[in-house]
């Protein structure tokens, strides 16, 4: 008898619950983003020139996105389903609650969250909420290290979860790069003194500069977010991917046979990955994300040109074996 992980299968009659907690977590940030929402309109205190309730809302929204996809994906394992059940938890328990705890608190005092190192009280909480980010970097990665060996029968989502997973964990650790202490920081530091932020998400110029509306990514320098956001929500788009190309093999007949559909997947990965170390790269040397040089530009447009020269001949075999097939 085969000893082969299976995904479970979403058309059996025992269709598998979300996991409990990470669920609940994810109830829970949509009623937080509800309450920053308001907190927006009726509080009018800032922080670096933005509503002091903008971050709360917009980590509930990144947590809650990041909470509902990790409870879909453990809920539809037959193997290993304690463990990562366990991993679950406690990527709820000493991850997501005490970060989100920690800025929604700091916002209701009209403080800083992060890099604020300016009293005893701040520098803790800063150093807490570092120890929650390794932890949800190791639990991740453990999942992404079990959903790995899990197999389905939908190749396609088989390929999008996992891969979707460790570029998610590459956009994550674009985070340490912001605790760095800036160049002035560091002179600061080397002569004996005590300055009030320990690093920075922009490039360029301060933190609380110019920036775009709602996001407030740096208008006037890099910023690291940019890549960030991209890198952790591939955990969203990758499966998103693949289960809207199934709903479209109905109608496309290029796209029915799994094999197509996975190695669209693949590419698709692969383009998110180049597409946030783009970013990144972009914001390490300053650049705001609207306003790129010619290097930029000519980077990205060699990283378009390879996701489509790979998915044209995708399709191209596809459509080649389709015409090759019996009845057809």
């Amino acid at each position: 008898m085969s000893t082969r992980v299976q995904w479970k299968n979403t058309n059996d009659e025992d269709t598998p619950r979300l996991h409990r907690p990470l669920a609940c977590c994810a109830a829970a940030m949509a009623l937080l983003a509800v309450v920053a929402t308001c907190g927006l309109f009726l509080d009018g205190r800032t922080v670096l020139g933005e509503g002091v309730w903008l971050k709360p809302l917009k980590f509930a929204v990144s947590f809650g996105l990041y909470t509902i996809t990790l409870a879909w994906m453990v809920g539809r394992t037959e193997r290993w389903q304690r463990t990562l059940r366990r991993i679950g938890t406690v990527t709820v328990v000493l991850f997501i609650v005490p970060e989100i705890s920690i800025i929604t608190f700091q916002a209701a005092r009209g403080e800083r969250s992060h890099f604020n190192v300016s009293s005893t009280l701040n520098d803790v909480l800063v150093k807490a909420m570092g120890g929650a980010a390794y932890v949800g970097w190791a639990t991740t990665l453990l999942l992404g290290v079990f959903l790995l060996w899990q197999r389905k029968v939908d190749r396609p989502l088989a390929w999008a979860i996992p891969i979707g997973l460790f570029v998610s964990l590459a956009g994550m650790s674009i985070g340490y790069l912001m605790t760095t202490p800036t160049a002035a920081q560091q002179r600061a530091l080397d002569g004996g003194g005590n300055p009030p932020t320990l690093g920075a998400h922009s490039v360029g110029q301060l933190d609380g500069g110019s920036g775009m509306p709602l996001t407030s990514w740096s208008t006037g320098g890099g910023d690291l977010r940019v890549a960030h956001f991209v890198g952790l929500h591939a955990l969203q788009l990758l499966p998103l991917a693949a289960v809207g190309l199934g709903m479209l093999a109905g109608r496309l007949p290029l796209l029915r046979g799994e094999g197509t559909r996975t190695a669209l997947v693949v590419i698709g990965g692969a383009g998110h990955a180049g597409l946030t170390a783009l970013l990144l790269w972009q914001a390490e040397r300053g650049q705001p994300l609207f306003e790129p040089d010619r290097l930029t530009l000519s980077v990205a447009a060699g990283l378009v040109g390879a996701v489509a020269v790979a998915v044209a001949v995708v399709l191209a075999t596809a459509s080649r074996d389709r015409r090759g097939s019996p009845g057809v």
